[in-house]
């Protein structure tokens, strides 16, 4: 790697950590749009400070009608780039240090936005101001943009690949280290039947469970009505011994109010959960005392999905030698007395289409009475791992880092799929706490100035 220019973005230490407090200081959370202001004020405000900033540091900048912005410099038909965001997801309870208040403690800069994704994305810009300072030769413009919607739907960025043009290489400072050159397909469907709630001697009078599809429900809960209540009781503490879940039985005015805790996790790796919805369909199968039509719906989720993670009752247990098993998790139920719901949210191989994913389903619930709709599907993101772009990146992380590592395969997406020719790289390193998202978000600043080096050669290269 070049040393000149490590030890150029080392010289900007103090600098680049105060702009990034600078950013965090302002809460950017999606808000009522305005005029000028598609995401609020908040995402505006953070926009126009980067814009402020990279000016300042000797950058062209230019906007995108308020949706994005950029900050650029070279001469050439072509241009590398480097897509982060500036909006952040609320910042909820639970912080030891103000949430906004930038504050440093421990060698650790604390703040909503530190490492996703102001930080990153600010080292990336000062890794190219380097590159700009030191006046290396290259031979394609290099661009740095700033997202403001990432965290609710990238609409910035529909937006912005209508108005400009794509670049030839680059990646996104948003997910985690070594480079990503496959991302799972996306696709969420629902199980849908029109049902009463009878199971016989018991009547269901609601399920809820789940509050997002890609995620795996750590909670269901249940209304029952009928004789002999006090035998779902004993069911319920016979399966709990059973599969491991916890139930609570209560009765409420006649009715017994089930509730059953499992455990969350991302709809990425749902094996890495326990769903609470599928226990607790079990234990209204295992109630049932006829083959009504809300029995038959539930009896066939259980045999079809239930605890299975890969889609394999539904014959679309499918998988490929890049990007492995096609992951399966039925994140939501939902039942009002008259329908119910199954909402099942999948990662598929990233050689396959979502005709290959929803055919088999189709096919296994004919004769059931149950509809399947799609509702929405985000296609794969895969570059071969001796592509050019994935393998100079691939390259810089190792040499810096001196590890050996392979490119990775994952099954979230990232806001790599939303540009052409641009793949996920860092800033999370794997021996790093998931702070994304989470009370008292935080970056460590060495970590933060490795990060900045890794930018600024892999642009280099990704430039020359």
């Amino acid at each position: 790697m070049n040393k000149q220019l490590d030890e150029k973005i080392l010289s900007y230490r103090e600098d680049l950590i105060s702009k990034v407090q600078e950013l965090i200081r302002i809460k950017s959370v999606e808000g009522e749009p305005l005029e000028g202001k598609p995401f609020g004020e908040g995402p505006a405000k953070a926009l126009d400070k980067a814009l402020e900033i990279a000016k300042e540091l000797g950058f062209k900048t230019g906007t995108v009608d308020g949706y994005a912005g950029y900050a650029e410099f070279g001469e050439g038909k072509d241009h590398v780039a480097v897509l982060g965001h500036l909006d952040v997801v609320p910042e909820g309870d639970g912080w030891n240090f103000p949430p906004y208040g930038a504050e440093i403690h421990d060698g650790k800069l604390y703040g909503r936005g530190a490492v996703d994704d102001k930080g990153p994305i600010v080292a990336a810009l000062y890794g190219a101001k380097a590159i700009m300072d030191l006046k290396l030769p290259i031979t394609k413009r290099i661009r740095v943009i700033f997202g403001t919607n990432e965290e609710t739907g990238s609409h910035d960025m529909e937006y912005y690949v209508k108005k400009e043009e794509a670049p030839v290489s680059g990646f996104t400072p948003d997910a985690e280290f070594p480079v990503i050159f496959a991302e799972k397909g996306i696709t969420t469907f629902n199980l849908m039947k029109k049902c009463n709630g009878s199971l016989g001697n018991y009547e269901v009078e609601y399920i809820k469970g789940g509050i997002r599809p890609n995620m795996v429900p750590d909670y269901c809960e249940t209304v029952i009505k009928g004789d002999k209540l006090d035998d779902i009781k004993e069911k319920a503490e016979n399966l709990a011994k059973k599969i491991g879940f916890k139930f609570e039985c209560a009765l409420e005015d006649a009715k017994m109010k089930v509730k059953c805790f499992g455990h969350g996790a991302h709809g990425s790796t749902p094996e890495k959960g326990k769903n609470a919805v599928m226990a607790m369909s079990q234990l209204l199968e295992d109630i049932s005392t006829e083959d009504t039509e809300l029995a038959k719906y539930l009896k066939f989720i259980n045999k079809n999905i239930g605890f299975d993670t890969k889609g394999t009752g539904l014959g679309c247990n499918l998988s490929d030698e890049p990007s492995g098993d096609l992951s399966f998790n039925a994140g939501m139920l939902n039942f009002d007395g008259e329908n119910i719901t199954l909402v099942n949210n999948l990662r598929y191989p990233v050689t396959v289409t979502i005709d290959d994913v929803i055919n088999p389903v189709k096919e296994a619930i004919k004769g059931t009475g149950m509809e399947i709709k799609v509702v929405d599907d985000t296609k794969p993101l895969y570059y071969d791992k001796d592509n050019p772009m994935v393998a100079k990146l691939q390259n810089v992380f190792n040499e810096l880092t001196g590890q050996k590592i392979e490119p990775l395969a994952i099954g979230g997406g990232t806001y790599a799929k939303e540009v052409k020719n641009i793949v996920a790289f860092g800033p999370v390193f794997d021996d790093d706490p998931d702070v994304m998202h989470q009370p008292n978000e935080f970056i460590d600043l060495d970590k933060l100035m490795l990060c900045a080096k890794i930018y600024g050669n892999a642009i280099y290269e990704l430039a020359k």
